[in-house]
């Protein structure tokens, strides 16, 4: 019904935004990844203007709006809740947890243990969302969208410069021909701090964790 709305940021705390549009207010349920996107003014006397992209779930109980900062999120929340088991509540944990291209490096690198670490979502679970997302994921972010995602521990930046790219990628493909699948190059690149790694430094550092597991 709504793509999205625009208006003045009337309200805003962990969980809720309240967006007043032409005088009225909605209320809308957000994910920490949106609420850390919400402008830094949030002043009573001049609330800031903002958008946010929609999703409306209908209930027996009720009718709920949620809110995202961008339409990756929004995308992320509506394949998400396709899975069997996962509901709108448990789509935002994650969200909350992983910022959508996080959220896809993990579907893609079979990594559980980051997502069964969103509130309310266990091992199972997390193993059912990478089974029933992961191809589509696969088509959407080709070897290079995924490397790119992988820059720090922080996750400070979606896209590294071009050298960090090519670094991950030739360490990936040495990974690979020492034997380790992909996946995994990938899902041990992506907890290395490279910042300032050379490329045998940084094959390496990811051996060494690779031993380990």
């Amino acid at each position: 019904m709504f793509y999205y709305i625009s208006g003045k940021l009337a309200h805003l705390e962990n969980g809720i935004a309240v967006v007043d549009a032409g005088g009225v207010g909605y209320k809308l349920t957000i994910s920490g990844t949106t609420y850390d996107a919400m402008p830094p003014n949030r002043s009573v006397k001049e609330p800031p203007n903002v958008s946010l992209y929609t999703h409306m779930a209908v209930r027996e109980d009720g009718v709920e709006l949620y809110g995202f900062a961008t339409e990756t999120e929004l995308a992320s929340f509506k394949l998400l809740i396709t899975v069997s088991g996962v509901g709108p509540k448990a789509a935002m944990s994650i969200l909350s947890l992983l910022t959508p291209e996080k959220f896809a490096l993990a579907v893609c690198t079979e990594d559980k243990k980051t997502i069964a670490k969103a509130n309310g979502i266990g091992p199972k679970t997390a193993a059912r969302i990478i089974l029933e997302l992961k191809d589509k994921l696969m088509k959407e972010h080709s070897g290079e969208d995924l490397s790119s995602i992988v820059s720090s521990p922080s996750g400070a930046s979606a896209v590294g410069s071009a050298s960090v790219r090519g670094k991950l990628s030739e360490a990936t493909d040495a990974l690979i021909v020492l034997g380790y699948s992909k996946a995994e190059a990938l899902n041990v690149l992506k907890d290395l701090n490279t910042d300032g790694m050379e490329l045998e430094e940084l094959i390496r550092a990811a051996l060494k964790k690779l031993m380990k597991y």
